[in-house]
């Protein structure tokens, strides 16, 4: 024999439990003969006798009984290396890196992050902010699973799947008089001053705020701040000027401002992950961010 294999250790350790060739093969659900000529391979791989061989069955050696030692230690680490590596393909454990580009305190992504870690909870999850151009080099590279952005887009090198929108709504000053309507039009805004965060998402919405009131034959004035996005909304309640967020932000109830809907404005969003990307614990949560999306 060249080489001592799991089997021959399983079919020694069978039979030093049973003290019989014959009940090993029973319990092993294999010929007796096949039992008794792994193990005389595994005596002549060790130069040893393991057993002692009389007419009711075998009992250990001396070197047997060393050996029963090291053989258990044996297979109980590799059976617990099988169930370390079987948790993660279940994706019992492992970790998953999120890019994220809007609020999680609602809506769908809140949705699937809660659902997610009720079915795998010893899975860890990093969310991650930053701008798209960042984040899809770190999915492509490897260093991001999954980034969820807004739009359509489609990124070289990358799969993309739509899964949810949301409404658009402009934050205004409680005191402003856009808040007593229920609903804006964009003609509404027209003649607004507005302001950005220098940090994402603050371009997309200078961008998206100049597309729509272009329309309209305005040019926007439009403020960058440099501030997060989580420290505008104080500005926009201290009279600074309005912004536009998604309908997932809105559940962030912040003293001096109000919510208002802009009629007819969906916001698409995108999840975008590589093609190569083999991490089980990440491709559940695509499989359930996809059931999400079918029954949302």
């Amino acid at each position: 024999m060249q080489r001592v294999e799991l089997r021959h250790i399983r079919y020694f350790l069978a039979a030093a439990e049973h003290g019989s060739f014959r009940k090993a093969g029973i319990a092993l659900g294999i010929r007796e003969s096949a039992v008794s000529r792994r193990i005389r391979d595994l005596e002549d791989w060790l130069g040893a006798a393991l057993f002692q061989r009389h007419n009711c069955g075998v009992s250990l050696t001396f070197a047997g009984r060393r050996f029963l030692r090291r053989a258990r230690q044996v297979v109980k680490h590799i059976d617990e290396g099988a169930r370390d590596v079987a948790s993660i393909g279940r994706s019992e454990d492992g970790s998953v890196r999120i890019g994220i580009y809007s609020s999680i305190a609602s809506g769908f992504l809140a949705e699937l992050l809660c659902a997610y870690q009720r079915r795998h909870a010893n899975v860890q999850i990093e969310l991650v902010d930053g701008e798209p151009a960042e984040q899809i080099a770190a999915v492509r590279q490897l260093r991001l699973d999954v980034t969820f952005l807004t739009g359509m887009r489609d990124w070289p090198g990358c799969d993309t799947i739509q899964l949810w929108s949301e409404r658009v709504f402009a934050v205004l000053p409680e005191a402003h008089v856009l808040t007593e309507k229920e609903e804006l039009e964009w003609h509404d805004l027209a003649q607004e001053t507005f302001i950005v965060s220098e940090a994402a998402p603050g371009q997309e919405v200078h961008d998206y705020l100049v597309q729509h009131l272009a329309d309209l034959g305005h040019h926007p004035e439009i403020g960058v701040q440099n501030v997060r996005r989580d420290n505008l909304l104080p500005l926009v309640a201290l009279g600074r000027g309005l912004t536009l967020t998604s309908e997932a932000a809105t559940a962030a109830q912040l003293p001096g401002i109000a919510y208002r809907p802009i009629a007819g404005e969906l916001l698409p969003f995108s999840a975008v992950w590589s093609p190569k990307n083999g991490n089980p614990a990440f491709r559940r949560l695509l499989s359930l961010a996809k059931a999400l999306a079918r029954h949302s």
